[in-house]
């Protein structure tokens, strides 16, 4: 009898779901980015936005959710009804955040499932136009004379992170200064008001062209195809300044699987599609491979990076800024 009865109720889930998934989306759903709008992880988002949009029949629209070290936008993620219609898209940063802040009001692991990886690239190191230094041995010798102003777009992003690395690999003291994002830490560099700046190529391939800022390294194994003359970082300073800016989508714990598998299957195609391919190209981002697309591959990433970023924290005694 027990056997039936439970036979019956996992009978009666399955029905569920699978309903769930038929009938997913009922509404328009929300793809919630921890930052302002005009950065990278924002610009990820809108060009998969409607991408989804076209897909289910039901707009995907993008919420800018920023502040709190992007804790603000993963309470409401973790809490929003686990039924697809909130999504989430971050960066390193969440890795990071874990050991950063010892009392999150969510658990990183447990509160979110993934749906996939979306892209990577590597940073840029850019200054200010007016920064003496025009080569890589020159801006070493610099960093030694002062203690550079360097922007970032909030503790523990990934631009902080590779602050502490460079500096830690030249043995200089440098200056922190957080924005809410890299947008505006961007628009400070173009107008001279911070001295360095680690940007996507996307940011500023145009800018670094046209003079409008310098770059003196890449965080890359190798020079970049679309920077040519800047030099690697990692292979000059070693393979701890080789960083990836990455990007994953989330959904809460608990979503039913027939909509992750759902969502997943979108996204895959969404980073396949020729035109997102080609922009990703022209910048330098690059989709990851197949076994990483998946969920399960994600949560691996995931896991896997919560680790080398908490180690890379506890190491350099990075603190949460005080409320």
């Amino acid at each position: 009898m027990t056997r039936v009865l439970i036979g019956a109720a996992m009978a009666l889930l399955a029905g569920i779901a699978g309903v769930n998934a038929q009938s997913y989306p009922s509404r328009p759903v929300t793809i919630v980015v921890p930052y302002p709008a005009g950065g990278p992880t924002d610009l990820a988002a809108r060009q998969l936005a409607p991408k989804f949009s076209a897909k289910f029949g039901q707009n995907f629209i993008v919420e800018n959710v920023s502040g709190g070290g992007t804790n603000i936008a993963g309470q409401r993620v973790a809490r929003a009804a686990p039924d697809g219609h909130t999504l989430f898209i971050h960066n390193l940063q969440i890795s990071a955040n874990v050991s950063l802040y010892p009392s999150l009001p969510f658990d990183t692991e447990k509160d979110f499932q993934p749906i996939g990886m979306v892209n990577n690239n590597p940073l840029v190191l850019t200054a200010r136009k007016s920064l003496p230094p025009n080569t890589l041995p020159e801006f070493a010798a610099w960093m030694k004379t002062t203690k550079a102003r360097m922007a970032h777009p909030g503790t523990g992003s990934t631009g902080h992170l590779a602050t502490f690395l460079l500096a830690q690999s030249l043995g200089v003291e440098v200056t922190h200064i957080p924005y809410r994002g890299a947008a505006p830490a961007l628009q400070d560099i173009l107008g001279g008001h911070v001295d360095l700046f680690f940007a996507t190529p996307q940011q500023v391939t145009g800018q670094v062209a046209s003079g409008e800022v310098k770059a003196f390294g890449i965080t890359s194994a190798q020079p970049s195809a679309l920077m040519p003359q800047v030099p690697s970082f990692a292979r000059t300073y070693g393979p701890k300044l080789e960083i990836l800016f990455w990007h994953i989508m989330l959904a809460p714990a608990g979503t039913p699987q027939p909509i992750v598998s759902a969502l997943n299957e979108a996204l895959r195609e969404a980073v396949q599609d020729p035109a997102i391919v080609a922009a990703w190209a022209k910048t330098g981002v690059s989709a990851y491979p197949s076994e990483q697309q998946t969920p399960t591959g994600a949560a691996a990433y995931l896991k896997k990076e919560i680790a080398h970023w908490g180690q890379v924290v506890r190491d350099n005694k990075i603190e949460a800024p005080a409320n």
